[in-house]
């Protein structure tokens, strides 16, 4: 039977960044700490959420560094090590320190678009050469492509792919998954408004953008659906509701760093293309804090 450490309240942390666009390593530590403090289970590292493909390989090593002598092997980290060259990310793998790191988060190829046939092999690869478990992403509105659910199910019999953050947004999809795959595999949701719904039909956890902010209300809600407080999870769900809306309603993660930087965490700064929300949506997500900060 495979393990799988990766279960819960996972935070795909953001890399907040100074006024001069550098890394903000004392914002980064604080993150870190507020996340884990406030009932996070695990630590997602350089995902979509840290602008990884804005930053350099000396960035994303003082990244990874930062957020694991921050963490201090408190929580398991999932690293994010995906690309659409197969035998690229191979190396990388390999070249990889992974100590502290507990398993890699990998994307679907994007741009190139590979079918279903190409998408199990790119996995099953990877899989192979990587010493630590696998979790698979499936994004497709991300990657252009999506990772179909009988796909997913016979990757999940890979000994060391032990999980798939699906965020198709599909339910029918998910509960195929959900039904179909082997007892030692698990579903994480990859979209923080269903993610309450997706733990009712038997998913494991979440990895979450909301929950670099409102950690706490967000972690609670994961904890009570796991212990079977049905009520009580649903309750923080739908407070959580419209916020869960409006930190991807001008990107991501341009609303959760917006909102970051009103709780005092980071500053409001991204690296281009994407730029900060827009007044409108900044007015309404400072706004919606005001009613949920006390959850």
């Amino acid at each position: 039977m495979k393990s799988n450490i990766f279960k819960g309240t996972g935070v795909a942390l953001v890399t907040p960044f100074k006024q001069d666009f550098s890394v903000d390593i004392e914002a980064l530590q604080r993150i870190v700490g507020h996340v884990i403090d406030n009932g996070a289970d695990f630590l997602v590292v350089l995902g979509t959420t840290s602008e990884a493909p804005t930053l350099t390989a000396d960035e994303k090593n003082l990244v990874i560094s930062t957020i694991l002598k921050s963490n201090n092997g408190r929580l398991p980290v999932l690293l994010g090590m995906g690309g659409n060259n197969t035998q690229t990310v191979v190396e990388a793998v390999k070249a990889q320190d992974f100590t502290g790191i507990h398993g890699i988060l990998s994307v679907v190829p994007y741009y190139n678009k590979p079918n279903q046939r190409g998408m199990r092999a790119h996995f099953e690869t990877i899989a192979d050469a990587c010493p630590v478990p696998v979790v698979v992403y499936n994004v497709p509105g991300r990657v252009g492509v999506n990772l179909q659910a009988a796909t997913c199910v016979e990757l999940a019999k890979h000994p060391n792919i032990i999980a798939v953050k699906e965020a198709s947004g599909n339910l029918q999809q998910i509960m195929e998954i959900l039904r179909d795959k082997p007892a030692d595999f698990d579903v994480l949701s990859g979209d923080d408004g269903i993610t309450q719904p997706l733990m009712a039909l038997g998913a494991a956890g979440v990895i979450s953008v909301a929950a670099n902010a409102y950690t706490a209300p967000f972690s609670r809600m994961i904890h009570a659906m796991k212990d079977g407080r049905t009520d009580e999870a649903l309750g923080l769900h739908y407070a959580m509701l419209r916020m869960n809306q409006l930190i991807f309603a001008d990107g991501n993660p341009a609303g959760i760093k917006c909102l970051m930087s009103h709780m005092g965490l980071c500053e409001n700064v991204l690296r281009l293309p994407l730029v900060t929300v827009n007044d409108k949506v900044e007015a309404d997500i400072i706004e919606e804090w005001k009613e949920l900060k006390n959850k």
